[in-house]
């Protein structure tokens, strides 16, 4: 019984006390980059690459007042040596402290999930033989 109150008293303390760090809320933007993986965000959209595959948002990614973001959007993961296709529809889902992001990609329309990926903010991202793009895509 006393290590089901104590442990109920962590969970507690835990989340009023902030005891994990700050956190960060509000529009996600600028570029992140981490191994083999990337994030362009702007105000509007982001555009991701995780390998050899690439993706847009169809709105901004805005982190909740936990840090985390879930947006929906396309993503091709069939663009190396030659774009395939097709654009499958994807959500975006992860989380930031502001200068940290862990970010994962799930396909909707199949069972293809990447990542999770660690990004930094303002890190350029370090891609493989598949360059990340500059300038996403205009989604509907």
């Amino acid at each position: 019984m006393n290590k089901v109150v104590l442990a109920g008293l962590v969970v507690i303390l835990a989340r009023d006390c902030d005891i994990g760090g700050p956190r960060f809320r509000g529009p996600i933007e600028g570029t992140w980059g981490g191994e083999n993986a990337g994030l362009i965000a702007f105000d509007t959209t982001a555009h991701v690459h995780i390998g050899c595959t690439a993706g847009d948002t169809k709105q901004a990614l805005v982190a909740d007042e936990q840090g985390r973001f879930d947006a929906p959007g396309r993503y091709n993961i069939t663009l190396y040596p030659v774009a395939r296709g097709p654009d499958h529809p994807a959500q975006f889902t992860g989380s930031t402290n502001g200068r940290v992001m862990t970010l994962t990609i799930t396909l909707t329309d199949t069972a293809v999930t990447l990542g999770p990926v660690q990004l930094e903010l303002g890190k350029e991202p370090r891609m493989g033989p598949c360059p990340i793009c500059r300038k996403p895509r205009v989604t509907d």
